[in-house]
């Protein structure tokens, strides 16, 4: 065991020395072994959870919240607080313990209830449950990607808002990471893209433990995590994780920092203190058990005055930190009331994008689109729409992964996002999907910004953990997913989503809009946009699409409500639905015509939003597709999952059950019957057939 542990053992040897708090070393050694404890009880309790990080890091969530962290716990809202996120969000009880502690609404009764059904002291954090949870953490390595979002989100709020003397924006981001969040492919592209963009705000302490769940970590890394991090760009230094001295050396060395994010090495022991499971992987997601949390806790000399005692002099620290934060924020308001009087345009702006509410013009110059104007791919109006957003929302921040070009993801005159160039809208994430994703929920995590990012459809497989995430939290993300199917052409299967859109479909608050032609996608972009429930997916062609005059009369709850009549015969009442999303809202609209011709009547119903059309209260449903017309068809270039229901059992799916080919994308379209003759044929069959 460390000579710090030896020591400290001897300090706190007995309870009688909870009457000898007189210097600041008896304090802090008193208000750890106080987190471990809590941590020790509460996870006995639950009969589940992770000691091991609590006991190993608790003088590194000790050092970053009593000497570092700006935060007021009675508002953790507070807009310029420093940020901490916990990567190793298996630790939870370290968080919770720590928040209990500084004065945030999180009670003595919280920490008996961990894990329990309807605590706000869940397993892994949770962001909007637990008061002073900035993000949702447990998945490794997202956090550290959301971190670097808020770090990015800081700098250039910053760069927007501040003046000489007016430092309304002016914080830090800390990170706690774990072995498991290094390993992770996400950690290292958003590391990479932070040191890119010297993020000097940005502080990561590496609780470097030495073990996973397996065993040592050496029998599956040998990575020079030092040399990496410094090659990604990264100031690095190291500490003793479990020496609170020298943790704040190397943390004042971190915030001393401007051009580099900093990596803190700090070498702890998992399960520290248990006098069997110390540096051991047994400690790691199971309990102690009753016998050596009790050894443990006599080992580190802590008070055996049963389980959840909090010493009183600990208790009224918070108290301290609670009035330290409000004068905190009190300075920075008055602050805020000078800059208000100052510059009253920019202050009411600011104030409207830190309440996450959209400036009133934003949405007023979504340009209308004509038939006369020609075909159009919805990613090129997607793109159009885009820029013409960009001139009224000044925090509309985002960009592409390596494919702006192509995606149409770019604002043109709004620059680039760079190290010299805080003020750049444009985010250049590179070849990095999974960091990009990450880093959007930060920048929405964060408050004040409006975050977008596209990629190719079939690459969202690389992201979908930070989509399910930015789910799960209600974060208001926007992707704008081109090259929406087959039609992709020659580029051959790999490059042709089949599965993604109903895959997408599956992740619950997620809402996935294929919009039929450049009018319904400049109403997706306006909605998503108002939409603060959620993540929105933008589904956009590669190919060009006629602009339909029906969509210019469209009002725009059709598409806010996912589906809608477009098409109806004049006089006839309608004998059988075609129901459509994207390109295929054509094809269908041409059958439609088709089959008028025939002396048939039809409806074309054009549904962006599967999942918003099924909220819908079902008089609207029942008005869109009446129970009583049987006969329908449901057409869209991916898999059948979830059409069924639409579709009903005396309808067809006209959908792709299988993987694409490379080729010219009409010949595609041809072969796997998504023609108007096929279509045709279709109706004609199910017409001809006796309804039960």
């Amino acid at each position: 065991m460390s000579a710090w542990y030896s020591s400290n053992k001897r300090a706190m040897k007995t309870k009688d020395s909870l009457a000898n708090l007189n210097t600041e070393s008896a304090k802090q050694t008193l208000t750890v072994n106080t987190i471990r404890a809590l941590g020790i009880d509460a996870i006995e309790r639950a009969q589940s959870g992770h000691p091991g990080i609590v006991l190993g890091a608790a003088v590194i969530g000790h050092t970053i919240f009593h000497r570092f962290l700006k935060f007021n716990p009675v508002n953790p809202s507070w807009p310029d607080r420093d940020r901490f996120v916990l990567s190793a969000g298996h630790g939870s009880m370290l968080l919770y313990a720590l928040l209990h502690l500084t004065g945030y609404d999180v009670s003595l009764d919280d920490l008996k209830a961990f894990r329990q059904f309807g605590s706000k002291t869940p397993g892994h954090p949770e962001y909007g449950l637990t008061p002073g949870v900035e993000t949702t953490t447990g998945p490794l390595g997202q956090g550290f990607a959301n971190a670097v979002g808020m770090a990015i989100a800081e700098r250039y709020l910053g760069a927007l808002f501040n003046a000489p003397g007016f430092p309304l924006v002016d914080h830090r981001t800390y990170v706690l990471a774990g072995d498991g969040d290094i390993m992770e492919g996400v950690c290292y592209e958003a590391a990479a893209l932070a040191g890119h963009l010297g993020l000097g705000k940005l502080t990561v302490v590496y609780d470097a433990n030495d073990v996973t769940i397996e065993g040592a970590l050496s029998i599956s890394s040998s990575t020079d995590v030092a040399g990496m991090f410094r090659a990604l760009g990264w100031s690095v230094c190291h500490a003793d994780g479990l020496d609170s001295a020298s943790l704040i050396n190397a943390l004042n060395e971190a915030t001393a920092q401007t051009e580099r994010p900093t990596l803190v090495i700090a070498k702890t022991r998992i399960g520290f203190g248990s006098p069997s499971k110390e540096g051991k992987a047994s400690s790691h997601g199971s309990p102690l058990g009753a016998e050596e949390a009790i050894k443990t806790k006599a080992a580190l000399g802590y008070p055996s005055e049963g389980a959840f005692f909090v010493p009183e002099t600990i208790k009224a620290q918070a108290l301290l930190f609670k009035e330290r934060g409000e004068k905190l924020e009190r300075d920075w308001q008055d602050l805020f009331d000078r800059y208000q009087q100052a510059f009253p345009k920019k202050a009411g702006l600011f104030k409207e994008l830190v309440e996450g509410r959209l400036p009133e013009d934003a949405l007023k110059n979504i340009p209308t689109f004509y038939p006369e104007a020609g075909r159009l791919s919805t990613r090129e109006a997607s793109g159009r729409v885009l820029n013409a957003l960009a001139k009224h929302l000044p925090t509309l921040i985002g960009g592409a992964a390596d494919l702006a070009p192509s995606s149409m993801t770019y604002m043109e005159g709004m620059g680039d996002f760079q190290k010299e160039n805080p003020s750049g809208r444009n985010i250049r994430f590179g070849v990095r999907e999974h960091a990009m994703g990450g880093i959007l929920n930060g920048l929405a995590l964060h408050g004040g910004i409006f975050p977008f990012g596209g990629t190719f459809l079939v690459f969202s497989d690389y992201m979908r953990p930070a989509v399910r995430l930015a789910a799960l939290m209600r974060l208001s993300v926007i992707y704008p997913f081109s090259h929406d199917s087959f039609h992709v052409g020659e580029d051959g299967p790999t490059h042709q989503p089949i599965e993604h859109i109903a895959s997408l479909r599956l992740i619950p608050g997620l809402r996935v809009i294929r919009p039929a032609d450049a009018n319904e996608t400049a109403r997706a972009w306006s909605w998503a946009l108002r939409h603060r429930e959620g993540p929105v997916a933008l589904i956009l062609s590669r190919q060009k699409l006629p602009i339909l005059k029906e969509t210019l009369k469209d009002p725009q709850e059709g598409l806010e409500r996912g589906g809608y009549a477009l098409l109806d015969s004049e006089d006839d009442a309608p004998r059988i639905i075609l129901v459509a999303t994207g390109s295929e809202v054509h094809l269908a609209m041409l059958a439609h015509l088709a089959l008028k011709e025939e002396g048939v009547a039809s409806r074309v119903v054009s549904m962006p939003c599967l999942e918003l059309f099924l909220a819908q209260p079902k008089d609207y449903q029942e008005n869109v597709l009446p129970s009583t017309i049987k006969k329908r068809i449901v057409i869209e270039a991916g898999v059948t999952s979830g059409w069924p229901k639409v579709a009903t059992d005396e309808g067809v799916c006209l959908t792709l059950d299988r993987f694409g080919v490379s080729g010219n994308a009409a010949d595609i379209a041809k072969s796997f019957g998504f023609s108007l003759e096929r279509v045709l044929q279709e109706a004609r069959r199910l017409l001809n057939q006796t309804s039960r």
